[in-house]
């Protein structure tokens, strides 16, 4: 597996661990991460800090160049909000670990010129699913159900 996207998947048991929804991200540049999140929206009571949000803001600011050069890793398919965000600094590649058990604007960030690989990893899958089965409610809330 691409260190990377383990990188991504230590994010998102970290958020499990706090309590949280286990979704982790990291962003790249030149081969070094430079960003790593999860979703903290239970633990900071927040609307919006999913994990790309989270590693965004973590990754600090950045020049329009470093985001042209930069790939996300995400566990889990990125929602609208932060596919949007990816789209808006113009960040060329997107890794995702698996897309079964949410699936986002996929298609609409690959129109947009976006090499937006799914890679369906086991871990990432079985991540998602044990979290869904042991709280549903929360998970749907965070999806908007």
């Amino acid at each position: 597996m691409a260190p990377f996207l383990q990188a991504a998947i230590e994010e998102a048991k970290l958020g499990l661990s706090e309590g949280g929804i286990p979704i982790g991200s990291v962003l790249v540049i030149d081969d070094k991460i430079v960003g790593r999140g999860h979703n903290r929206r239970v633990q900071n009571e927040s609307p919006i800090l999913h994990a790309e949000m989270d590693c965004f803001e973590n990754a600090g600011r950045l020049s329009a160049s470093d985001y042209t050069r930069a790939t996300l890793y995400s566990t889990l398919c990125p929602c609208d909000m932060c596919s949007g965000t990816a789209l808006l600094y113009k960040i060329p590649r997107i890794i995702v670990g698996e897309n079964k058990t949410f699936q986002g604007p996929e298609e609409y960030v690959r129109s947009r010129g976006v090499d937006l690989q799914v890679i369906n990893d086991p871990e990432c899958i079985e991540m998602m699913q044990k979290f869904i089965r042991e709280s549903p409610a929360l998970w749907n809330e965070d999806i908007g159900v």
